[in-house]
């Protein structure tokens, strides 16, 4: 049984959580605040779930999705992911983060940071640009017509093609953006943030993004 570990459990973390769960999957998750904090969330997702610290949740997740505060990216532990694939949910908000020099000249993106952060893991950019209670509602089976389409980025191709299936199973189609080098494509304000898009119009707001990013 694949168990996916859960570095923060706010309301993306918990979608994912809950469809995991649904779809035969154990699941750990953790917060900042400590396991005891998780007791009504785990209880309500059911035998599958159970609570532990960051650290607990990187050294029993199989898959180890961080989904917390981008700002915080430098407390996800290191040992414990060596080897394994990380989903990065995160999104750079500065209102939030506060400035990040070096996102807002567009030197990197998000998830190359806590790809620099975690340099034995492999780090796979998904889920970031989804409400939390879409992630539930828009969920289909694979072969659905106009079925939603989510995109990913990493620079590994196995770890991509790992996520790929993950998200498949759970309920969407897969578009590849490419290294993470070009996860800026799916950011906060490019034209694939947010709405719910087929695969071939997800495809075609990543290829316009370009045009956001030089604005």
């Amino acid at each position: 049984m694949t168990t996916i570990g859960l570095i923060g459990a706010g309301n993306i973390g918990q979608a994912v959580a809950r469809l995991a769960v649904d779809h035969g999957y154990d699941v750990v998750l953790s917060n900042s605040r400590g396991p005891e904090t998780l007791a009504d969330v785990v209880a309500g997702l059911g035998e599958h779930a159970v609570a532990d610290t960051a650290e607990g949740a990187a050294e029993r997740g199989d898959i180890v999705v961080v989904t917390i505060p981008m700002h915080a990216y430098r407390d996800v532990p290191v040992a414990p992911l060596a080897g394994k694939v990380v989903i990065d949910t995160n999104n750079y908000y500065p209102e939030r983060d506060g400035q990040i020099a070096a996102l807002d000249a567009h030197e990197t993106t998000s998830a190359s940071l806590l790809q620099e952060h975690l340099p034995e893991s492999q780090v796979v950019k998904a889920f970031n640009h989804i409400q939390s209670g879409h992630l539930l509602e828009h969920a289909q089976e694979a072969g659905t017509a106009d079925r939603r389409a989510l995109a990913i980025a990493g620079d590994h191709d196995e770890a991509k093609a790992t996520v790929a299936k993950l998200i498949d199973e759970l309920g969407f189609d897969v578009v590849d953006v490419g290294p993470l080098a070009e996860s800026w494509r799916i950011e906060p304000g490019t034209p694939g943030y947010g709405p719910r898009l087929d695969a071939d119009a997800m495809r075609e707001a990543l290829a316009s993004a370009r045009h956001w990013r030089l604005a």
